[in-house]
C-alpha cells in the first residue's frame, strides 16, 4: 500500500465530513454560499448525493488499484460475504429508518436553517445517538469485507472512515 494513495483517499474522503461540520457549526455562512434563493436543505441534499458518488468512486478506485487492475472481489468465502452483506443490510436499514423518522428536512440539517424538526426518540434514535453515521460505517465495513477481505488493505478505508464519522459526530454536537 502506497502512502500517496492512502493520503489521496484520506483527503478526498475527508471533504464530506469537513463540509458537514462546517454546515453544522456555521449554517449562516453556508446559506450565503447557496446559489440564488435555493433552500439550504436542498443544497445539502445535493452535496450529500455528490459526496456519496465521490465516496463510492474512492472505494472502487481503492479496490481497483489494490486489486491489480480488477475490482472483482477475492474469494473471501461464504461467511465473509454473508457477514459483509449483513453489515450492509443492517447499515442501510438504519439509514432508511433515519430518513423515515426525520424526513429530508431533518436529515439534511433543516434544524440548522430554522426548520422545526421535532426531537425523535423512536428507534433507531432510542438505541443510537447517531444511527445514520453508524449505518453508513456498517455499510462501509460490509463493502470492504466483500470487496477486499482477506487482503491486508481490506480494513484501511473502513477504519479511516470510522474515525472520520466519529470525529464528525463529536464536532456536530
Amino acid at each position: 500500500m502506497e502512502v500517496g494513495l492512502l493520503l489521496s483517499a484520506a483527503a478526498l474522503l475527508s471533504l464530506e465530513r469537513i463540509c458537514y461540520v462546517w454546515i453544522w457549526r456555521a449554517p449562516d455562512a453556508f446559506r450565503v454560499m447557496c446559489p440564488g434563493e435555493e433552500e439550504p436543505v436542498a443544497a445539502v441534499r445535493f452535496l450529500f448525493s455528490g459526496f456519496k458518488v465521490l465516496q463510492l468512486t474512492v472505494f472502487v478506485w481503492w479496490c481497483y488499484v489494490h486489486g491489480n487492475g480488477s475490482i472483482w472481489p477475492p474469494d473471501g468465502g461464504p461467511i465473509v460475504v454473508g457477514l459483509g452483506g449483513l453489515f450492509i443490510a443492517a447499515g442501510q436499514w438504519l439509514n432508511l429508518s433515519v430518513f423515515y423518522h426525520l424526513g429530508t428536512v431533518g436529515v439534511f440539517y433543516g434544524n440548522r436553517f430554522g426548520h422545526e424538526v421535532p426531537w425523535c426518540r423512536q428507534f433507531p434514535f432510542s438505541l443510537l445517538a447517531h444511527p445514520q453515521y453508524v449505518g453508513t460505517v456498517l455499510s462501509i465495513w460490509g463493502f470492504f469485507l466483500i470487496m477486499r477481505f482477506p487482503h491486508g488493505d481490506w480494513y484501511v478505508i473502513p477504519a479511516l472512515e470510522t474515525v472520520y464519522y466519529v470525529l464528525g459526530a463529536r464536532l456536530e454536537q
